[in-house]
């Protein structure tokens, strides 16, 4: 029998706020020590009462903004109570009944549009680790501020799991809500998965794989669960309302827990917090604050750029905002660009696609490349760049030293042009001086049997000839132009 699936997908973002959601501690515990970030708020100590950070609010605007969705003017928050060795109070503050971001959708690149149901704030959990005999809890994460964002069961295809996982990544690190580490788990993913018979109106029953941070490991936990659960469907067994979790070393779920329905966690209203109430004017300015999403980008770049390039600078900001930068303070016209963010001063069709092959193909290929993503050259030093390799000052080789040395903390503040000068990679363009270099080699007498064996129709010993010319410039001479005034002066 054929099976359709259905994947919803719970995604917890935690917020790059300096301090904890509910307290004044540093949120950032990446690389510290365990249980060095927590106050007594933290550890729940009696009498310690939580204090809401307002900036998790702004950051929770942009983050519903950048997926289209409705901003609820009044929230609350709700505890939800299990008990667990990571979570000291007994229960999770977190939005059950009155969300702080309402309706909306995410767009993958593809066209498909995933709604998303709602996405609520709240205190993320602290972290266990698991050895032979006993575990150990690092409370470092606790009330760390997170959005859980719940899509609807609009995704059938562990590709689409896949490219809805990183679009949803990409929004939140344009937005600038999130360092989006995914090896420190500031971004995880909690997948649904259910079978049922082709033409049913009804979902199969859903099996829920726990705390996934790779857009590769969501895409092979559903590509296992769909094997998985259509095995057991085919011998006419029930696939079990469970959590489950995925080991990428061998590829496979394993059960957990059976699956907690709302009224196992008992829900109640967060008695030490008010609700939240913000006014129309407040979101609309928080609102106004979110940047170009990858969207605007492919509206912008998506004529200039290749998509395999384009798709690939979407993964790291930093090289597309940069490329924003150079397109807004350059000269030129930049064709087939949206007219809604081309300023009418940007730099011509071949520097942008020049300089996005240099990020894609130099930058990403070298060793220190995420070293080199944190400290950019300037826009100036970029058109400047692509400028005198688009006015033949540069040859290709020579462009991509110079684009790397732009890099070296020794070449800094010297200037795209300096850089190129002092290592003697600007190239011959006046047509005089080159005619006379080319005359000095046509007088050669061991240049002659090339001369004649050209004028006889051997059009390769060209090559030899440009050789001896670029020899006698000390390679400094153009190329393209040098064989130009060869041709011409040997017919």
């Amino acid at each position: 029998m054929k099976y359709i699936p259905t994947i919803g997908i719970e995604c917890h973002v935690q917020l790059c706020t300096k301090t904890k959601l509910f307290s004044e501690v540093d949120n950032d515990a990446r690389g510290k020590e365990p249980n060095s970030c927590v106050s007594p708020v933290c550890y729940a100590l009696p009498g310690m009462l939580p204090r809401l950070n307002g900036e998790a609010i702004r950051l929770a605007i942009l983050a519903g903004r950048a997926m289209n969705c409705e901003i609820n003017p009044r929230s609350r928050f709700d505890r939800k109570h299990y008990f667990y060795p990571d979570s000291p109070k007994g229960y999770q503050i977190t939005q059950f009944y009155h969300p702080i971001i309402g309706e909306g959708y995410v767009e993958l690149p593809s066209g498909v549009k995933v709604r998303i149901e709602h996405a609520h704030l709240e205190g993320d959990a602290g972290k266990l680790t698991h050895f032979d005999t006993y575990s150990l809890v690092d409370l470092n994460r606790v009330d760390t501020p997170l959005i859980e964002i719940v899509s609807m069961p609009d995704i059938h295809s562990a590709k689409d799991a896949h490219d809805y996982c990183k679009e949803l990544w990409r929004l939140m690190c344009f937005a600038g809500v999130t360092y989006g580490d995914l090896y420190n788990g500031n971004m995880r993913f909690d997948v649904n998965i259910s079978l049922a018979p082709e033409g049913s109106d009804k979902l199969g029953t859903r099996a829920e794989v726990k705390n996934l941070n790779s857009f590769r490991s969501v895409e092979r936990a559903v590509e296992y669960e769909i094997k998985r659960q259509s095995k057991l469907l085919d011998k006419g067994e029930k696939v079990i309302q469970e959590t489950r979790g995925w080991s990428d070393a061998t590829g496979e779920t394993t059960g957990q827990r059976s699956k907690e329905e709302a009224k196992d966690y008992r829900y109640m209203p967060e008695p030490d917090l008010p609700p939240i109430n913000l006014s129309p004017e407040f979101i609309a300015e928080e609102s106004a604050k979110l940047p170009l999403m990858p969207k605007d980008y492919r509206e912008k770049f998506g004529k200039v750029i290749a998509s395999d390039i384009l798709e690939i600078l979407l993964d790291y900001p930093q090289l597309t905002i940069k490329l924003e930068e150079v397109a807004s303070s350059s000269s030129g016209a930049l064709r087939g660009a949206s007219p809604s963010l081309t300023p009418s001063d940007e730099p011509s069709t071949s520097s942008i696609t020049l300089l996005s092959n240099l990020f894609v193909s130099v930058l990403l290929a070298e060793e220190k490349s995420a070293e080199y993503l944190n400290d950019l050259p300037s826009a100036q030093d970029l058109s400047e760049l692509a400028e005198m390799n688009e006015k033949k000052e540069l040859s290709s080789t020579a462009t991509k030293e110079v684009f790397l040395r732009l890099f070296d903390p020794q070449m800094k503040g010297r200037g795209t042009r300096q850089i190129a000068k002092e290592l003697g990679l600007i190239q011959e363009n006046d047509l005089g001086a080159l005619e006379k270099i080319v005359d000095a080699v046509l007088a050669k007498p061991e240049t002659a049997k090339a001369q004649a064996d050209f004028k006889a129709g051997q059009e390769k010993v060209l090559g030899f000839l440009v050789g001896q010319v670029m020899k006698e410039s000390h390679g400094k001479a153009n190329p393209s132009a040098v064989q130009e005034i060869l041709r011409k002066k040997l017919k």
